[in-house]
């Protein structure tokens, strides 16, 4: 009603003071709006919905809350792999020294040996042969004066003998207790120097002898010595008896 129609609204409220005095009791309009905006129109239409907000800022932490219950234990899990080894530790102090052990049983040692050799020619036959340079005899256990070896100490021996043959043939043979044990024949050659020799392990008893003796006729004993031939004969213990 902004037209010619307002304008004559105006003016008629102005002739007519004593009806706008009684309006005026009514109703006071803003000076500070328009005529239009003080009459009564019809209500609009809702606007539109505005753009949403922009995000606040976000809130402080709250205070921390009580602790739960334990839960349930799980099933077991498998066997992991060997881990690698680990560094050796640090070496331990030494431990305190042992009692002292009971004072053992003293070893015996068993010695039985001797080693002779041949200063005649041509020994007797049938008889023990006499070897009487003495290069080992330390127990005594050979007679040099009747050419045997007698046993002291029980166990297993070892005899060898070494001739030298010059002259003749020889027959020799090695006994133990009146009884050959072994023999030896040995063909002399002529204008040679000849070798025979033998050697045995035996078991003794205490008081069992031992010798070298030639046997069969007397052109058999071609053994021989001299100050460059040596003819030999020993024997030692290998081992005692322990029972």
């Amino acid at each position: 009603m902004r037209g010619p129609a307002g304008f004559l609204l105006c003016s008629l409220l102005l002739v007519v003071p004593h009806h706008t005095e009684v309006a005026a009791q009514d109703v006071q309009p803003d000076p500070k709006m328009p005529c239009a905006n003080w009459m009564g129109g019809a209500p609009g239409y809702p606007g539109h919905n505005g753009l949403p907000g922009r995000d606040g800022k976000d809130g402080k932490d709250g205070q921390k809350g009580e602790k739960g219950e334990e839960g349930a234990q799980g099933p077991k899990g498998s066997q992991g792999e060997i881990g690698v080894p680990g560094r050796e530790g640090p070496r331990g102090f030494p431990g305190y020294p042992g009692q002292k052990g009971e004072k053992g049983e003293g070893a015996f040692i068993y010695r039985s040996a001797f080693s002779v050799g041949l200063t005649e020619r041509a020994p007797h036959p049938n008889v023990p042969i006499r070897f009487s340079k003495i290069f080992y005899n330390e127990q005594s256990h050979y007679d040099a004066s009747t050419g045997k070896f007698l046993c002291s100490i029980p166990g297993t021996y070892y005899f060898a003998y070494h001739l030298t043959v010059y002259l003749t043939d020889v027959k020799v043979s090695l006994y133990k207790k009146d009884k050959a044990v072994i023999f030896t024949y040995d063909q002399f050659q002529k204008n040679n120097v000849d070798q025979a020799s033998g050697s045995v392990l035996l078991h003794l008893s205490p008081g069992d002898e031992v010798w070298l003796q030639v046997y069969g006729e007397g052109d058999n004993n071609g053994v021989y010595a001299d100050n460059i031939n040596d003819s030999t004969f020993m024997g030692f213990l290998l081992y005692p008896d322990l029972d």
